[in-house]
């Protein structure tokens, strides 16, 4: 159905359409000299010395875990409340997944307390997400991943350009992960970057990211080098320079696109103030600069059972909704490894979230409209 409201927007122009064409008039398609640009551009604005375009933020993933070191018999602590791609790349190199909860109705962050208690001999890794753009708590995390010798990969695809304490998400970790999926803030269709620090990952990235080749086809294309050789078991990773065309132009627009999105949450923060015995608005009180990815809310206790029928009806109404997300521990490939989790504030969200629209082009009539037909339900 066509909604009044939709979901998202994507926040595509002319200049989209004008950054492909150009790329497909040069000759080069493939990953070349457009991903290059994409991959500088961002590493500049996260203030990261590394920075690779990949495939999706699935491969992303994939690939940390990969040159990580992460082997089967290895355990990897990882959030259920996260799109299941976060776990399915522990289980691509073999790793299990070691199911933690969420701190609260009021914040989806991995809970750094029960980490800790979550550790044994085989943990090698910790996955945080930062959920809607909003930061873990990268201290607490980052002084258990010292004091137990861990590593930190950040899932970051709902942060572009989000912070903790001046920092950019998905650098504070050992590696960081974005998507650039049609939905996201930065989008290229399919897509995603991967960024570290580390010198030495950064040389095992590059080389696995592309069938462990020394040089790629581009390099050798304009004269750079003439034979390669391969010294990893590599993968097919590389975005294309059409997608990276695209992302260009997309980060260029990124840093008005989340003032927009700050604009919109603050309108959602003041519309549904009367609400507040109701539901809980996940973040309500963060001061950090954050990318709002989505605007999540969480019926309370009284409304137990009416989230589904809440969602049809602003269905009905002409507003697009969404959940996020199913906990992963509940799927049916993931039971063999929910069986000692115990994540009771991961099920609740699960059974009483609602995902509201959140784009940076809706308006204050669209917001108050939104907030007015929640209040019809929820005080019905």
């Amino acid at each position: 159905m066509s909604f009044k409201i939709p979901l998202f927007d994507l926040n595509f122009d002319k200049s989209e359409v004008d950054a492909v064409v150009e790329c497909i008039e040069s000759n080069w398609i493939s990953s070349g000299p457009k991903c290059q640009e994409f991959e500088t551009k961002f590493a500049s604005m996260l203030n990261v010395k590394h920075a690779l375009t990949m495939t999706n933020c699935t491969a992303a993933l994939h690939l940390a875990f990969d040159v990580l070191g992460i082997k089967p018999g290895d355990e990897v602590i990882c959030p259920s409340l996260t799109f299941v791609a976060s776990v399915n790349a522990i289980r691509y190199v073999g790793a299990t997944p070691v199911f933690c909860d969420v701190i609260s109705e009021e914040d989806f962050s991995i809970n750094p307390r029960e980490i800790e208690t979550l550790i044994t001999v085989k943990t090698k890794a910790i996955v945080v997400v930062h959920f809607a753009g909003f930061p873990c708590n990268m201290e607490a995390i980052g002084n258990l991943a010292k004091k137990y010798k861990l590593k930190i990969i950040e899932d970051a695809c709902h942060g572009p350009l989000s912070e903790y304490r001046g920092s950019k998400l998905g650098t504070i970790g050992d590696i960081g992960c974005f998507s650039f999926f049609s939905n996201k803030n930065i989008s290229t269709g399919e897509g995603g970057m991967i960024v570290t620090n580390d010198d030495e990952l950064y040389h095992l990235l590059k080389l696995r990211r592309s069938h462990g080749m020394t040089t790629m086809s581009f390099q050798r294309a304009t004269g750079h080098a003439t034979a390669y050789d391969v010294v990893e078991l590599g993968y097919n990773f590389r975005m294309d320079d059409l997608r990276a065309a695209i992302g260009v132009v997309q980060l260029a627009k990124l840093p008005d696109d989340l003032e927009f999105r700050q604009q919109v949450r603050s309108w959602y923060l003041e519309e549904l103030e009367p609400l507040h015995s109701d539901i809980w608005i996940p973040y309500k009180n963060n001061e950090e600069y954050v990318s709002n990815y989505i605007f999540p809310i969480v019926l309370k206790t009284k409304h137990e059972g009416r989230r589904d029928d809440l969602r049809d009806f602003l269905h009905s109404k002409g507003i697009q909704t969404s959940v996020h997300y199913p906990a992963v521990h509940e799927f049916s490939i993931y039971q063999d490894f929910s069986n000692m989790a115990s994540l009771p504030i991961t099920e609740f969200i699960v059974a009483h979230e609602v995902t509201l629209p959140m784009y940076s082009t809706l308006k204050r009539e669209d917001i108050r409209f939104i907030s007015d037909k929640l209040k019809e339900f929820l005080f019905s």
